[in-house]
Formats: C-alpha cells, sequence, structure tokens
C-alpha cells in the first residue's frame, strides 16, 4: 500500500500536456483558462473551473473531498488532446 499522498509544493512545472485551450480554439485567453501539466516531481497540476459547492450535495458514496482539496472540471477536449502525452502506466 502508497503512503498517503502529499502535494508538493516545491516542484515546478514541467511541460504543458497537450495543447492549450487557446490552441484548442476553446478561449480568447483574456481571464485564464483550463490547462494540464507535469510537474518536474511526475505529478499533475490541473488548471479548471472549481465547481466544489455545485456537487458537494451530490457526490458518489466513494468520494470525499477535504477541506484543502477541490473538484476542478476541465472540458473533456482538453485531457483527450492531452492523451497523447500520458504515459500508459
Amino acid at each position: 500500500m502508497r503512503d498517503t499522498w502529499k502535494a508538493e509544493t516545491t516542484a515546478n512545472f514541467r511541460r504543458r500536456l497537450g495543447r492549450s485551450m487557446r490552441e484548442l480554439g476553446g478561449t480568447a485567453n483574456t481571464d485564464g483558462c483550463p490547462d494540464l501539466w507535469e510537474m518536474d516531481n511526475g505529478d499533475i497540476a490541473v488548471v479548471g473551473r472549481d465547481v466544489t459547492a455545485a456537487y458537494a450535495d451530490r457526490l458518489p458514496d466513494d468520494v470525499t473531498i477535504r477541506g484543502d482539496e477541490r473538484l476542478v472540471m476541465i472540458p473533456r477536449y482538453l485531457l483527450t488532446a492531452a492523451k497523447p502525452d500520458i504515459p500508459d502506466a
């Protein structure tokens, strides 16, 4: 069993996974946009819309969100564009 995961906040951004929302035609890039990044320690950073409050009362039974966590939503096409950059294992 793995140890409890903790975010390593000293990690740096290594590379974008997939293409930017601007490249995908999904933003005017004026006020931020969803993004996926691999960190230099291998963790993944997700920039998305915080939908925690909207889903708080309808989470699946086996999903919990700690006080220091947020449920973040990104467009499907952003993730599918990143698929070639995500290793299978």
